[in-house]
């Protein structure tokens, strides 16, 4: 039998979205994907990396994303948001926590995404040490509604569960 203490489960929600714009690479977990357009922002404007970000900050309420990595310090232009994502997955490990699963869902309405989840999966999956069936990445549209549907940009959510790394066991 297995006995959960008050706290040994945590659970996160994350959301982020960015510009569609020219002259900027799209990369959507941890993946460059090939497309005309990128996301504009001040790190390399992952938005899955970075709702899953706020996802496992919010499970600790440890913050958000900008509280940790502000765009208004230079050091953070352009910069990888697997880079960061390797800090807060440090962050949630030394708070005594490990992910119990991920799901994530990317609304946009170009480009296909399909091709490109399996790999994105593989990389959240080994920068959160976390087994590949506890990352889940699905993509939808917006049957053309909204400014995902008219392709101004693109969103992400993200929940997580943690689960606190010293489970007892009866």
């Amino acid at each position: 039998m297995i006995h959960w203490e008050v706290g040994a489960i945590k659970v996160g929600i994350g959301y982020d979205v960015h510009a569609l714009v020219e002259n900027r690479a799209l990369i959507l977990g941890g993946v460059t994907i090939p497309y005309e357009l990128g996301l504009q922002g001040h790190s390399d404007a992952d938005v899955l990396t970075h709702a899953i970000m706020d996802a496992l900050l919010g499970a600790l309420a440890l913050g958000d994303l900008g509280t940790h990595f502000p765009d208004s310090e230079e050091k953070y232009r352009n910069i990888s948001s697997l880079f960061l994502l390797e800090q807060v997955a440090a962050l949630v490990k030394g708070k005594g926590y490990k992910l119990g699963h991920l799901d994530s869902v990317i609304i946009a309405q170009r480009p296909i995404l399909a091709p490109y989840i399996p790999a994105m999966r593989e990389i959240l999956a080994r920068m959160l040490q976390a087994e590949l069936s506890a990352v889940s990445v699905k993509a939808t549209t917006t049957e053309k509604l909204g400014f995902e549907g008219r392709g101004e940009g693109i969103s992400a959510q993200a929940i997580v569960s943690l689960i606190r790394r010293e489970e007892t066991c009866l």
